[in-house]
């Protein structure tokens, strides 16, 4: 049976900046688990396929939180979940119950280091470079287990489309670099070709209906290569000497946006090099198998610009296609030759410096999984008795994710971020007497979690910025700043510092408070005021032309989010209320500037668009909690109006609010089919609409909301698993497994201290 193991790290190859707090993996013990908890599994996957039929297509989490739950012992049935009928109305009673039995499930599934583990994945393009690159290095029968490779290949059967194709993400429409790639992964898992039921023959035909897997985007070409089911010369160029420009040119690497540096970078060392694995009689196959000519009569360089239309989002422009003609007609053949393949030899080591310096600041765990299986493939074609290869392996496992619907591969962890969220939740319910040591092992994880160092020597030569006092995503270890991470953390602190010890434990240390509000200042534009995630905006949009991606927008240069921006006005608000002294005057004038931004950046329907949630709803919520914050009111502030009147106008008729994955790429609103309801969703309007006045105003709107989420409130005080609500690069969808568990919490605590408390008789 699966076990999740939380806060622990062995064996040569494997170092921690912080004794492996917030690290999450999961290991199989064929001893574990009695017969009826192994029911129990079982019920959660049929119950996920159910599920799957009936249109939700993300995980519940449910091995993971049968674990927890079980080893919290905390009761979460002796209390039975409230149902209000269809004429009666919601009373401070019901709310209570309700807040109280959220709460207890939150508690029940955090872990014992204080963050809440959760699946942070959706896309299907994450899991397939992994296991490529353990198929070209022969680690796949180290590495995975029979029982991995069972649980990845349930994974992807389980969200392959009734067309045979699989999406860009879990609930996509079927795509190119999904269904290659997925059905490359499968063969590699050691499904036959004839595998699944006819699931494999289906995906064969889907592939070759559409083209054959020459239509691939640009990355999914990059990983074809290196497995050698594909050519280098059917890819355009990706030239290593990018690396050896000068820092004074307009277009250096180091300007780039963070994850486009970490995912070039190796893809330019495989191109520069021109690497592919072993040519086995797998590989053979595939190649005939996913090709709808014979693999030598292909054509490679009219691939170069071949994209399938189910794939396209982000076409090249004239400009850019002219480009990679030049760079392919006339810089490749001529860098082969002497002296100029002494130059690619030079970039192809400083492509190696910048990758081992990169990897080491991590602790080799990378950006994230796009990078970490690249480098994977890079080391391995570098020096495959290399420690940096075995370092690498290492940290496998902690991309690893297991729930009912199988194993994949996640973006690396989302655990700080959802850490700060469930911390602020709990706080809003004001049940005391219900937070347990939640709090204190919460507050134990976020201090643990700040970065305490700068990244070592150098750092701005390797294409690196400051990062002490900043939280990552995930866990300190990773190292990488991300604004909203730091600025909800630092929130957190604040906000524990005025609690007493015994609920909140030991307060931070003022000097980390102040580092944390540099890192936050650093990432402001002194041009619009916003502010970025993982750096310094650049002023360079028009940078933005040279995406080389067919898939992903805005990948070129790092710029300004309305989110982040919110969450870092209420943060440095927050840290001047009780810090004076510490730059004070730069953070009022940082605060009236980003204030200025977000103002500017409403859209005309009184809404944000938001880039890491599903996603006006998402941004509106954010913004309106940062506007409120600086003093902003219903009656102060046009935008505020504006806002509160774009979440009235889009509730459904059941009370409730939803929002389709199709507002992201097309930037405009649109509700889920049918109009219906999500919950999480639902909880972010909730909020909103409470930042913005509407419980002293008209609470009616609330009520209906808080009906509908009281009643779907399960036995055990979960919430149930819909719709993905998460987003990044406008394209592609994220699941954050938590949502469903924080958001009703806080919005129904808020909803409770706000609309009824104030009522009660003391």
């Amino acid at each position: 049976m699966w076990k999740l193991k939380v806060a622990e790290g062995h064996g040569p190859y494997l170092y921690s900046t912080n004794n492996f707090v917030g690290r999450q993996i999961w290991e199989f013990d064929p001893e574990a688990g009695t017969p009826e908890e192994r029911e129990e599994v079982d019920k959660a996957r049929e119950y996920y396929r159910n599920n799957r039929r009936q249109g939700v297509h993300p995980c519940g989490d449910m091995i993971m939180r049968m674990q927890l739950i079980k080893e919290s012992g905390i009761d979460l049935m002796s209390i039975p979940p409230v149902r209000l009928g269809e004429n009666e109305e919601v009373n401070y009673e019901a709310v209570t119950t309700t807040v109280k039995k959220a709460l207890r499930l939150n508690r029940a599934i955090q872990a014992h280091d204080g963050h809440w583990p959760a699946e942070n994945a959706g896309p299907m393009f994450f899991t397939p470079p992994l296991i490529i690159a353990l198929y070209i290095s022969g680690a796949i029968n180290t590495i995975l287990r029979q029982e991995h490779k069972t649980e990845m290949i349930r994974y992807i059967y389980n969200h392959q489309n009734e067309d045979g194709g699989w999406g860009f993400y879990i609930e996509g429409h079927s795509t190119m670099i999904g269904s290659a790639l997925s059905y490359v992964a499968l063969r590699l898992l050691g499904e036959g070709a004839y595998g699944g039921n006819g699931a494999v023959e289906r995906a064969r035909k889907w592939i070759l209906d559409h083209g054959g897997a020459g239509g691939i985007p640009s990355w999914g070409k990059t990983y074809l290569s290196v497995l050698g089911v594909y050519e280098w010369e059917g890819c355009n160029p990706l030239p290593p000497e990018f690396w050896l420009f000068p820092s004074a040119l307009p277009y250096h690497p180091a300007k780039m946006w963070c994850y486009c540096r970490t995912t070039y970078m190796p893809m330019s060392y495989l191109y520069g090099k021109k690497f592919h694995g072993p040519i086995t009689d797998l590989v053979l196959e595939l190649r005939q198998e996913i090709h709808p000519i014979p693999y030598d009569q292909i054509n490679w360089n009219k691939q170069r610009h071949n994209c399938c239309k189910d794939d396209m989002y982000y076409p090249h422009t004239r400009i850019q296609d002219l480009l990679w003609d030049s760079l392919h007609y006339f810089s490749e053949p001529i860098i082969k030759h002497w002296p100029f393949y002494k130059l690619r030899e030079r970039a192809l080591r400083r492509a190696v410096e910048l990758m081992k310096y990169g990897a080491e600041e991590s602790r080799y765990i990378t950006i994230g999984c796009v990078e970490k299986s690249l480098q994977m493939m890079c080391w391995w074609a570098e020096n495959p008795n290399g420690d940096e290869f075995k370092h690498h392996l290492a940290r496998v496992p902690d991309y690893l994710w297991l729930a009912e619907d199988g194993m994949k591969m996640q973006s690396f962890g989302s655990q700080v971020w959802d850490c700060v969220l469930a911390t602020q939740a709990i706080i809003a319910s004001n049940m005391v007497e219900e937070y347990g040591d939640s709090l204190k092992k919460a507050h134990f994880y976020i201090k643990e979690s700040q970065v305490k160092e700068n990244p070592s020597g150098d750092f701005s030569s390797m294409c690196r910025q400051f990062t002490k006092g900043s939280w990552t995503f995930s866990d300190q270890d990773q190292g990488w700043v991300v604004s909203d991470c730091t600025a909800e953390s630092l929130k957190c602190l604040l906000m524990l510092s005025q609690m007493p010890t015994e609920i909140a434990g030991e307060k931070a240390d003022v000097e980390r408070l102040y580092e944390a509000v540099n890192v936050l200042l650093y990432l402001q534009s002194p041009e619009s005021g916003g502010f970025a995630i993982w750096e310094p905006p650049i002023p360079q949009p028009y940078l933005q032309v040279l995406n080389p991606s067919e898939i992903f927008a805005d990948i070129v240069v790092e710029k300004e989010h309305v989110e982040c921006t919110a969450s870092i006005i209420q943060a440095l608000l927050a840290f001047k209320r009780l810090h004076p002294g510490h730059r004070e005057k730069e953070i009022e004038v940082a605060v009236t500037k980003a204030i200025r931004f977000l103002e500017e950046k409403q859209w005309a329907d009184g809404s944000w668009y938001g880039y890491w949630g599903i996603c006006f709803l998402y941004g509106t919520f954010f913004v309106l909690a940062g506007l409120v914050s600086a003093g902003k009111t219903y009656n102060n502030s046009e935008a505020v109006r504006r806002a509160v009147k774009f979440f009235l106008s889009t509730q459904n008729e059941e009370g409730g609010w939803g929002e389709s994955i199709k507002s992201c790429p097309s930037e405009k609103f649109t509700p889920l089919d049918g109009n219906r309801t999500n919950f999480v969703q639902t909880s972010w309007a909730m909020l909103g609409l409470m930042y913005g006045g509407q419980a002293e105003r008209d609470p009616a709107p609330l009520h209906k909301a808080a009906k509908l989420l009281i009643n779907a409130q399960m036995d055990n005080g979960d919430f149930p698993q819909q719709e993905i609500t998460g987003v990044y690069m406008k394209n592609c969808m994220l699941h954050y497994a938590e949502y469903r568990n924080v958001f009703p919490l806080w919005a129904l605590g808020e909803y409770r201290k706000r609309v009824w408390l104030p009522n009660q008789k003391i």
